[in-house]
């Protein structure tokens, strides 16, 4: 508002000094003679200052034409000038338009017309680092690979686009199923920017699929260092990269060193169970049993599982079945309402021959959770108290169809593993991997239904018959369903002894 005063105030000035100059040119009434070849003109005050103003038109005029026919000779020598300038902004307008059209082009899906766009964009612009990008997104939009990776590798010669280039063929190279060109590709596209966090996840999902678990813990220690990545998650993500390091000294045979990776990972993450079953076991390779034992106590205090059990068995292997239910107590302490820790005092029990013990440890389970592996052990424990076969392959049957328990699982695809795994077997997510009990049931355990013929035994002899009777040969009787030939397949004498348990938890008893 201020600025629209000023203005007018200073129009209103202009004004009033104008009219001030024609009155005062006016009232001198003086005129000019002016003399011209031998001419004299006389001219009054208001024409002489109308003639000055022709004058100084004209003579304006006459430069201008002059600088436009001077810059006429410029063009046609080559120069820089203003009718270039006009030439090439034009051109340069019909190239952003070809350039914005391209871009739109390629948001729309439509290849073929982004790269007749970006063709006509480098005509007019002259700007390979931004035709080609358009170029290359147009051919893959398109579906010419073979395009874009001839325009990729124009990028790699631009140290501004070399970036571009290396990812654009890195991501082809994962499409085409070439991890070892894109591992090394992604190396490249680090190096060049490291703060990069595709680049970090692609290059941690490589090397995790490599077993370049040393690079990989490199790289996560630069995620959390840049602040992409929180430190408990880091803590973590790196003890299981640690313990894959640890497992893959172990199988290049220097046991020493394994021994400490297996420490240091479960130090950093003592409620990873893999970590402290290795890490266990180092500490029984040096015969340091409390170490181990106070270790399996901490892990399963955190999470009870039937790993951190066999773990927890090794460290005295030949002790009787009562000496082991005796030193069991202390874990089976811990969390003893968990249900991992009833299956364990059972089948410790039935070890034992404790059978009302163990009968008490299943306890509702079989009502409140029947899973494969509770209805296995009270068809044991049936068995162990002198049953009748109908009741055991009762609870046999029962445990064929039934859930079996918790297992590894995939959080993202949901797919089973039965063994723990940084890296998903199936999507090839890492650190995906969690104990629980999958929606369906899952497949087998190994300390599920293949432990059956152990607990229940063999089918009992059939009676001798010393002198059979000639019969008239029997109609063929209908097949036998999956269900009868397995139970009648895991059959036992009750006076076996019932040590399958045991044994297929790596607990053997006493002989």
């Amino acid at each position: 508002m201020i600025w629209s005063f000023l203005k007018i105030a200073v129009f209103l000035v202009a004004v009033a000094a104008l009219t001030l100059g024609a009155t005062y040119l006016v009232e001198r009434g003086e005129d000019i003679r002016l003399a011209v070849a031998g001419m004299e003109f006389t001219l009054g005050p208001l024409q002489a200052a109308l003639a000055a103003l022709v004058v100084f038109a004209t003579v304006w005029l006459v430069l201008r034409v002059l600088g436009l026919l001077g810059a006429i000779v410029r063009f046609i020598n080559g120069d820089e000038t203003a009718v270039s300038r006009y030439f090439d902004r034009n051109r340069e307008r019909k190239g952003y338009e070809a350039l914005a059209e391209g871009m739109m082009a390629v948001a729309s899906g439509e290849g073929r017309v982004a790269l007749a766009k970006a063709a006509k964009a480098e005509k007019y612009l002259g700007r390979p680092e931004l035709t080609n990008l358009l170029s290359a997104q147009a051919a893959e939009a398109a579906g010419d690979t073979r395009k874009a990776t001839e325009v990729y590798k124009r990028l790699l010669g631009d140290q501004r686009t070399r970036f571009v280039g290396v990812q654009g063929l890195m991501k082809q190279k994962l499409a085409e199923g070439d991890t070892g060109t894109a591992l090394k590709l992604a190396q490249k596209a680090y190096a060049l920017k490291p703060r990069n966090e595709g680049v970090q996840d692609t290059l941690l999902r490589l090397q995790s699929e490599k077993g370049d678990w040393k690079g990989a813990r490199e790289v996560l220690g630069a995620k959390v260092k840049q602040g992409l990545l929180p430190r408990d998650v880091h803590k973590r993500r790196d003890a299981l990269m640690a313990l894959q390091e640890a497992k893959g000294v172990l199988a290049e045979g220097a046991s020493i060193e394994a021994r400490e990776a297996a420490i240091a990972a479960n130090k950093a993450s003592p409620d990873l169970i893999p970590a402290a079953v290795m890490a266990a076991q180092a500490y029984i390779e040096k015969g340091d049993a409390k170490h181990a034992t106070r270790l399996l106590l901490k892990a399963w205090e955190a999470q009870p599982h039937p790993e951190l059990a066999a773990a927890f068995a090794a460290i005295a292997p030949n002790e009787t079945a009562v000496e082991r239910l005796k030193r069991f107590d202390p874990l089976l302490k811990l969390r003893p309402e968990v249900e991992e820790t009833r299956l364990l005092r059972a089948e410790l029990a039935i070890a034992a021959e404790d059978f009302p013990a163990a009968r008490r440890a299943v306890g509702d389970l079989v009502e409140t959770h029947p899973t494969a592996r509770a209805l296995t052990l009270m068809a044991a424990v049936e068995r162990g108290e002198g049953a009748d076969d109908a009741v055991v392959r009762g609870w046999l049957a029962r445990a064929l169809g039934a859930s079996r328990g918790p297992q590894w699982v995939c959080e993202n695809c949901h797919n089973i593993q039965a063994e723990w795994g940084p890296v998903c077997d199936n999507c090839a997510g890492f650190d995906t991997l969690s104990w629980r009990e999958p929606v369906g049931g899952g497949v087998p355990l190994a300390n599920g239904a293949e432990m059956l013929p152990l607990i229940v035994g063999q089918p009992r002899p059939a009676p001798e018959v010393l002198e059979p009777l000639p019969e008239p040969p029997p109609a063929e009787p209908p097949p036998p369903t999956e269900a009868e030939m397995f139970a009648e397949r895991l059959g036992r004498d009750p006076l076996a002894e019932p040590d399958a348990v045991a044994l297929a938890r790596g607990m053997a008893p006493k002989k």
